[in-house]
């Protein structure tokens, strides 16, 4: 496992406010000893909460969030329990708002102290700069983007509208003047300065004094070139903002001027008689141009003073998502676990969750079967894991840049030698690499029943036990502060209104080492505080002392807290008669951190509900101990104590077996849930696949119905056709035939009317105006009743065309086109 090194000092305490930060050494000493006297303050600092508040504030993007992520992290013993539920929900919030919005909540952009000090300025009466004035404008402009970024997030869905609104709502009614923004960019530049466009008379002064720097450059550089010393070298200097001729070497001037300073080494520098008034006149000028700036900026300040009460709105605003921010990306970073916090029930001393919503949704089947006081798996020490993370990406960056730096020398050809010992220094971070990526931090679970009162952890020296207890306090005060435990779902943690430590030994990992009364005295104060919402955190209890005396002292002090004291208290020791503790009282509980016996090293892991047993002299004759003494302490135990401890081995073996089956049977659960889904997705695949062919099915025998109708009504109307072609056809032989034998006949005796002679064969006619007259049955029209004889049958007009004249008509199902002589009209349709 993963330790912390000797450089996590003692925890600074929270930084002190401006007023103070002037107080000598001496006075700052003892205000934080005064600030660091009682237990609960020794408390935090033991647990190294100073370095946990100090990383969550490096997440913030600005000072002011930085400074006041901090302060609030370091005032978590005045939290309530609703103020730490509203501070999870406004974490999970922004949580929420990271991971829809990337980018937009990047407050790394905004300088904020530049803001304050324009805000104090304007205040003040002062004149604003021009860097603080375009401070306001990002800050304004960055609202008003993060405003459009919020409002599209919340409507997303209503669960995101209902957990964003309490944390946006003030932001999103905050005032952005786009009018005091373009009046800024209209007289600001983008890196602070005055724009020549601000006022007419800046621009004038600038080109005079433009004007005036060309005259004075093409001077000088003229006196320069005229100079006849050879002996001399010379160049323009300037000197208080005057344009002078600096003079290097033994002989004088060739022009006359004013010494204004001299020296062997520096030269001399002389401001040519000739250039005194346009000097003059420069400077001048230079003052008209700071006056016209200074003229600009005062107007600008009184239209930021306008809006003064909006600006620091938005300032409190922007400092305070920020500050929220800064803790949902520490969450997100070390992949914390949104806890559900609740607040145990006082009256009865047992654990019920509040009226209100928990803060997350648990869903693990095994935190809902069994009443847990606390649940947390797989716990990781928040500093343990920084850590590591640290050192992770600081060697994948070391790697990084000696691949960089071998390719370099690779490219230009340098020294061969140092580039094999870079390249073996690469190989190496390579290893570390490995080596950091394997040894990755060992969680902890933590799981104690709802009637456990006290806990004690028993086990081995660098088992981890300390580093257990420091993760639980650790994890109570990132959940009542409004941070996400670094843990895996689900997360239950009773709200503690304090949380008391009683840690150091050599083994603390801030290196402090305390004596026996010091030990009795900080638990003697926390015993006196400590109430039946607090959490109680003991190392070693009753060490420092007489064994006999320590572990007597030891069972007393935890009884008086399973009595009359903490909710939870949770001491390690390597005293044996605590373990008999909880075959006493059912208040107790036993814990104890695993020992590889084959390996002879921990690995700090939690057995629960099984005492420890010392592996003191296992540990010894590993060490190197010499055999005899290893022996001698071994025959001095006794043969009860080596019974004892053999019952706990075969403990732990069954507790380990126990785990080892319970894994085993969890992962062939999932397996079975998992061919369960599988076979879930086959059937309804089946299913789907069924329905989809005979819909397919029933589609293809539709189209082929569909192809046989119209094939058959086709072949029908073509049946049709050619049965009436063929009728026709033997009207046609037959009218032949009968004019052929009426011609061998008498001829007709009149033939007065050639031209209607000439139209016996049509009985339809056509007048003037093209209307279609029927000489032997009237006009046929659309709906007419007519007969057709090469059908003989009748038939309905459907269309006329007179220009062809034709004639559609339909006689059943079958349409037919003929000539208007071909139709006789038997029946006019009834005009309306």
């Amino acid at each position: 496992m993963l330790r912390l090194s000797a450089s996590f000092s003692l925890l600074d305490p929270p930084s002190l406010s401006p007023s103070v930060s002037h107080l000598r050494p001496r006075r700052l000493r003892a205000l934080v000893v005064a600030a660091s006297a009682s237990p609960s303050a020794r408390s935090l600092r033991l647990l190294e909460w100073g370095k946990v508040c100090r990383a969550v504030a490096s997440f913030a993007g600005t000072a002011h969030g930085r400074e006041a992520t901090e302060k609030q992290l370091w005032g978590v013993e005045s939290v309530s329990y609703e103020r730490s539920r509203k501070l999870l929900r406004e974490t999970e919030a922004a949580v929420r708002l990271l991971g829809s919005s990337g980018g937009a909540l990047d407050f790394s952009g905004l300088d904020t102290v530049a803001v304050e000090s324009a805000i104090n300025c304007v205040s003040g009466g002062s004149v604003i700069k021009g860097q603080e004035a375009m401070a306001v404008v990002s800050l304004m402009l960055f609202v008003e983007s993060l405003q459009v970024t919020i409002r599209a997030a919340m409507k997303q869905d209503e669960d995101s509208h209902n957990l964003l609104l309490p944390l946006t709502e003030t932001i999103l009614d905050a005032v952005v003047s786009k009018l005091l923004v373009k009046s800024i960019q209209d007289v600001i530049d983008d890196d602070g300065s005055v724009k020549d466009t601000a006022s007419p008379e800046l621009r004038r002064y600038r080109d005079q004094v433009q004007a005036l720097e060309s005259r004075l450059c093409q001077l000088m550089d003229k006196l320069i070139r005229n100079a006849d010393n050879e002996a001399s070298l010379s160049e323009v200097s300037i000197v208080n903002g005057r344009c002078c001729i600096k003079i290097t070497g033994d002989k004088s001037s060739s022009f006359d001027g004013l010494l204004l300073s001299s020296g062997s080494d520096a030269g001399s520098m002389i401001e040519p008689i000739i250039a005194v008034p346009l000097n003059d006149e420069l400077q001048g000028a230079r003052a008209l141009v700071v006056r016209a700036e200074l003229e600009a900026l005062s107007k600008l300040t009184d239209k930021i003073l306008l809006e003064l009460d909006n600006i620091q709105i938005l300032m409190q605003e922007t400092v305070t998502l920020d500050k929220v921010t800064a803790r949902a990306r520490y969450s997100i970073a070390y992949d914390g676990t949104l806890p559900d916090l609740y607040l145990p029930n006082i009256e009865h001393g047992i654990v019920n969750a509040a009226k209100d919503e928990p803060a997350s949704t648990t869903s693990s089947a095994q935190l809902t079967k069994r009443p847990w006081k606390l649940f947390i798996p797989n716990a990781y020490h928040p500093l343990l894991l920084q850590q590591h993370q640290e050192n992770l990406r600081r060697t994948k960056k070391d790697v990084a840049s000696a691949t960089a730096e071998i390719r370099r020398r690779r490219i230009y050809g340098q020294d061969i030698a140092e580039e094999d010992q870079l390249a073996s220094e690469l190989d190496f971070m390579k290893i570390r690499v490995s080596e950091l990526e394997r040894n990755h931090p060992i969680p902890v679970d933590f799981m104690i029943a709802e009637e456990t009162t006290v806990l004690v952890i028993t086990g081995p020296n660098t088992g981890g036990k300390t580093i257990s207890l420091k993760t639980v306090g650790l994890a109570s005060l990132m959940a009542k502060i409004g941070l996400y435990i670094l843990a895996s779902e689900p997360v239950k943690i009773p709200w503690f209104d304090a949380v008391y430590a009683d840690i150091g030994d050599e083994q603390s990992l801030t290196q402090s080492l305390s004596t026996f009364s010091g030990h009795l005295k900080q638990i003697g104060a926390i015993r006196a505080q400590s109430t039946s919402q607090s959490l109680v955190l003991l190392d070693e209890v009753g060490a420092g002392t007489n064994p006999l005396e320590g572990a007597a002292l030891g069972m007393s002090l935890l009884g008086s807290f399973a009595e009359a004291g903490s909710f939870l208290t949770l001491a390690t020791t390597h005293h044996g008669e605590l373990k008999t503790l909880k075959y006493s009282n059912d208040s107790f509980e036993n814990a104890c951190v695993e020992f590889d016996e084959e390996n002879l090293k921990p690995t700090f892991r939690i057995l629960w509900g099984i005492p420890g047993r010392s592996n003191a002299i296992n540990i010894a004759e590993r060490l190197g101990l010499p055999l005899d003494i290893i022996e001698s302490s071994r025959h001095l135990l006794g043969t009860a104590g080596a019974e004892i401890n053999a019952l706990i081995m075969d403990m732990e073996k069954f507790k380990q077996e126990y785990h080892e089956q319970l894994q085993q049977a969890q992962h062939y659960l999932m397996q079975s849930k998992e061919l369960h889904n599988d076979l879930e997705v086959a059937q309804k695949s089946i299913v789907d696949h069924g329905i989809a062919q005979r819909k397919r099915k029933s589609r293809v025998v539709s189209e082929y119905a569909v192809m046989a109708r119209s094939i058959i009504h086709k072949k029908f109307q073509q049946y049709r056709e050619s049965a009436v072609a063929q009728r026709v056809l033997e009207e046609e032989k037959a009218a032949e035939k009968a004019k052929s034998e009426g011609a061998k006949g008498p001829e007709p005796a009149s033939t007065s009317a050639p031209k209607k002679t000439q139209n016996t064969n049509s009985s339809m006619v056509t007048e003037a105006n093209g209307k279609i007259i029927d000489e032997n049955g009237g006009i046929p029209e659309v709906g007419d009743l007519v007969y057709v004889p090469k059908l003989k049958n009748q038939a309905t007009v459907v269309k006329i065309d007179s220009s062809k004249n034709e004639v559609q008509v339909q006689a059943g199902m079958m349409k037919l086109k003929l000539k208007l002589k071909d139709v006789k009209v038997q029946k006019q349709r009834t005009s309306r």
